[in-house]
């Protein structure tokens, strides 16, 4: 859910009621956006949920299935904010865990929030269980690291 600066309030935008397309970027997360204005105003509350299967989004698979395709999430792992995940080559997304955790020392770990927190946990892990570069290989393809998934925001 997406909440204001306390943490619990909704969002609320200063708009005029009017017909929006309603996009979402979180942290180190690929952007979606809706794939058709939505009726915002001000005497409606409007829940906009891009966990939701059913809401169509712009582009070609803007979002990763979770939980057997029960619900949706953003994808995790643009560290660079490039608006691409890559794995290998140039401004991948990999490499800088690696510096973040000391660069010579992959078992090094940092506590805190940092943009190469991949999987929200609070630590940076470059290697070991619940590290936070092999999700990236596996948001590109698993299988082929050169792939690239670029974001659908235009």
């Amino acid at each position: 859910h997406v909440v204001g600066n306390d943490g619990i309030s909704p969002l609320s935008f200063r708009a005029a009621p009017g017909n929006y397309y309603v996009s979402v970027r979180h942290r180190n997360h690929l952007g979606a956006m809706t794939a058709s204005p939505i009726a915002l105003g001000s005497a409606n509350v409007n829940n906009v949920a891009f966990t939701d299967p059913a809401l169509t989004t712009y582009g070609t698979n803007a979002r990763k299935d979770m939980d057997g395709g029960t619900i949706k999430a953003l994808w995790m792992g643009n560290v660079v904010k490039d608006g691409t995940i890559k794995y290998i080559g140039a401004n991948n997304d990999r490499d800088p865990i690696l510096i973040r955790v000391g660069g010579s020392a992959p078992t090094n770990t940092l506590s805190g929030y940092h943009v190469e927190d991949c999987n929200l946990d609070g630590v940076v892990k470059y290697v070991g269980s619940n590290n936070d570069r092999d999700p990236i290989l596996v948001n590109v393809g698993g299988t082929t690291p050169n792939n690239v998934r670029a974001e659908q925001v235009p």
